[in-house]
């Protein structure tokens, strides 16, 4: 754009020193044909005034593009940050949505490891009850033996104090 600016300059400056050079020969009135009528006029002035025109035409255009385009961009760019705006809106309601699975996750677990615990805590009491049942029984078990040893130890003594005689 700067070498496009730079080249319209160039063409406008020569035109001037062109039109500034040839002064008479523009302002010189000589007759003119308007279809309908002779005319008499100056036409270099004329035909100066329309590149004038044109060039002021051109000029409105190129403004009217510009601004165009200026508000097209700002339209753009507003419709651009709504929808980062609704994308980041989804993308947290994405991360609340996978914090509340975890925390419900993590509940359950939780809650399962609570019932094993609880579950297990049972279970162990109830070997323990068992195994002390099996132990007491393994007692009177073991004294009933020692009992019925002890038994014939004193009836094998007595029967042979019984059958010495002094």
């Amino acid at each position: 754009m700067y070498l496009r600016t730079i080249l319209i300059l160039f063409v406008v400056g020569a035109l001037a020193l062109f039109t500034a050079v040839n002064w008479s020969a523009f302002t010189a009135p000589t007759t003119l044909s308007v279809v309908f009528a002779n005319v008499e006029a100056p036409l270099g002035l004329i035909l100066l005034g329309i590149v004038v025109l044109l060039a002021a035409l051109f000029l409105l255009y190129v403004v009217y593009l510009q601004s165009s385009m200026l508000i097209e961009t700002r339209r753009h760019a507003r419709e651009l940050h709504s929808q980062r705006e609704l994308a980041e809106q989804a993308e947290s309601s994405r991360f609340h949505e996978l914090r509340a699975f975890l925390e419900t996750g993590l509940q359950t677990l939780t809650q399962q490891t609570e019932q094993a615990k609880t579950e297990l805590a049972s279970r162990l009491d109830q070997l323990e009850r068992d195994m002390r049942s099996a132990v007491e029984q393994c007692e009177n078990t073991v004294a009933a033996y020692m009992a019925e040893i002890d038994d014939r130890l004193e009836r094998a003594a007595g029967e042979s104090s019984s059958r010495k005689p002094t």
